[in-house]
């Protein structure tokens, strides 16, 4: 019988070094492609092609305007964008406006002093001083508060994941916080009574509420921004904002913005950090708290006239960029990474760095711009708007 030789192994075979060397490259352009993406992320127009796809069926002139939409709308009030639709609210309520015109939403409330807040995709519209509350979410009102006689309202503001803070009256108090969950049940009220309460913040990660409260100090006006934790048991930071009447409040990142009268304050979630950008003696014209990390500010060196300087101040409360305007300035607005400033005549979109990004220069008798974070803009005047894509 013959005997069986082991069958030997079956030759490894050589990559193909053609192969080898491509795999490489393709490996090392997708690296060098990611780096470049996150250096150059502000030239990189990435928003182009975002507004390519999402807009791509709306027919639009050579400038980029889509046709003008009348809307519904009394009073006092104003626009803000939810989602990629025109939000208008007014003394006679709330209406939802896709960009070429279809009403979504009617909501007819009476409200004296109607305010509204938007965060993510959900927005509050509220009558400051008074009783009403609703808020609005996927083209619809998910939730409505009526608050009783006495206990009328001084401010709201949404807070990440659909949460919500409300500020009351309460007799005994000089304000109270109430903090809503995203199925907008009480999770947790803050009741202070040595100081008043203008208005509270959550911040960005929902840990932290900020409360804006005013009182003496060494017989001397101050503002003071406290900061809660998640139990409001007591403030664990009480950041002094000097003698600066606070206009606003706005959560970006790891920081809360409260921009006054004459002075910027920076305040670290945590109370670490307090910065006071004040404004060198320059009058407050215009400000938009908007954009992504920085803050919009339109000042003047004198009360009247149309001379100013548009700044951007970072979280570091250093200046970005600076530049001088001449044309008498209508709105301003801050979103994601642009500016936009309207005047009679143009509509100019600017980065963050306030380079020119886009220029329109029909705008239709516009008298407010409500900027995206994609770039696009509605343009609003008396009961018209219309939308704005930059090519």
């Amino acid at each position: 019988m013959e005997e069986l030789k082991p069958v030997p192994p079956a030759p490894k075979k050589k990559p193909n070094p053609i192969l080898r060397l491509l795999a490489f490259l393709l490996t090392l352009a997708l690296l060098l492609g990611a780096v470049a993406l996150v250096a150059y992320r502000d030239r990189i127009n990435l928003d182009a092609i975002k507004r390519y796809f999402t807009y791509r069926s709306l027919e639009r002139s050579d400038s980029g305007q889509i046709d003008a939409f009348q809307f519904d709308s009394s009073g006092r009030g104003g626009f803000s964008s939810l989602g990629d639709d025109l939000l208008v609210w007014s003394s006679a309520g709330i209406r939802l406006y896709s960009p070429s015109g279809v009403e979504y939403l009617n909501d007819a409330l009476s409200l004296l002093h109607p305010v509204a807040d938007i965060r993510d995709d959900a927005a509050v519209v509220y009558d400051a001083g008074g009783t009403i509350l609703r808020v609005y979410a996927d083209r619809t009102q998910i939730f409505s508060l009526d608050a009783e006689q006495g206990h009328e309202i001084l401010s709201a503001r949404m807070g990440p994941g659909r949460t919500l803070a409300v500020v009351t009256r309460e007799t005994g108090y000089k304000g109270v916080v109430t903090l809503y969950g995203s199925n907008f049940q009480p999770t947790m009220a803050i009741r202070i009574s040595t100081r008043y309460i203008m208005d509270a913040i959550p911040s960005q990660d929902g840990k932290t509420t900020a409360v804006l409260t005013v009182g003496q100090s060494n017989n001397a006006f101050e503002s003071t921004l406290a900061l809660y934790d998640k139990t409001g048991d007591e403030a664990f930071a009480q950041c002094s904002l000097g003698n600066n009447a606070i206009l606003d409040l706005s959560s970006s990142g790891d920081m809360f913005w409260a921009l006054g009268e004459t002075g910027l304050s920076i305040v670290s979630t945590d109370g670490n950090t307090n910065l006071i950008c004040d404004y060198g003696g320059a009058y407050l014209k215009d400000y938009s708290l908007g954009g992504d990390g920085y803050a919009a500010l339109l000042l003047g060196k004198y009360r009247a006239g149309s001379s100013t300087t548009l700044t951007t101040v970072d979280s570091k409360g250093e200046t970005i960029a600076a530049l001088d305007l001449e044309d008498q300035i209508l709105d301003l607005a801050a979103s994601g990474r642009y500016v936009a400033v309207l005047t009679a005549s143009t509509l100019t979109i600017y980065t963050r760095d306030l380079q020119p990004y886009a220029l329109l220069d029909n705008t239709m008798g516009a008298r407010n711009v409500v900027l995206r974070s994609d770039g696009t803009a509605y343009l609003a005047s008396g009961e018209t708007a219309q939308l704005c894509i930059p090519n």
